[in-house]
């Protein structure tokens, strides 16, 4: 299956509890087009979240001893800890609609023991 290539154990478990805490995120990028099964190759994973101040994302980041990092003037914001630290922020999609507009272009793809909103490889292209 497609997440076993992407995917750690400790990276599927903060998934899931993003999931379990009804966190509103999508994957987007490579990462998103691979767990379509495109043939491409990619060193993080990227997130988008509809609200960064979820308590759910702060809520499944202490389950998997994470932490989020703030932005600041140099830095977009970001998750530190061994089983986060492939995931990427994304604030923004450059070329695409908002958060709730591109959700409509999301499928589900399961992941493990649960369904993860994925990017639809047509408008990742």
């Amino acid at each position: 299956m497609a997440e076993n290539l992407i995917f750690s154990d400790k990276e599927i478990s903060f998934l899931r509890e993003l999931v379990r805490q009804d966190v509103d995120f999508m994957i987007v990028g490579l990462s998103a087009a691979a767990l379509q099964g495109a043939p491409v190759v990619t060193q993080d994973v990227d997130l988008w979240f509809k609200d960064l101040a979820s308590a759910g994302i702060k809520k499944a980041l202490k389950k998997v001893s994470g932490v989020y990092v703030p932005p600041s003037a140099i830095n977009t914001p970001m998750f530190a800890g061994e089983a986060v630290k492939l995931f990427d922020i994304v604030v923004h999609m450059h070329g695409l609609g908002d958060f709730e507009q591109e959700k409509n272009n999301t499928l589900r793809v399961r992941l493990a023991d649960f369904d993860i909103a994925v990017l639809s490889l047509e408008r990742i292209i």
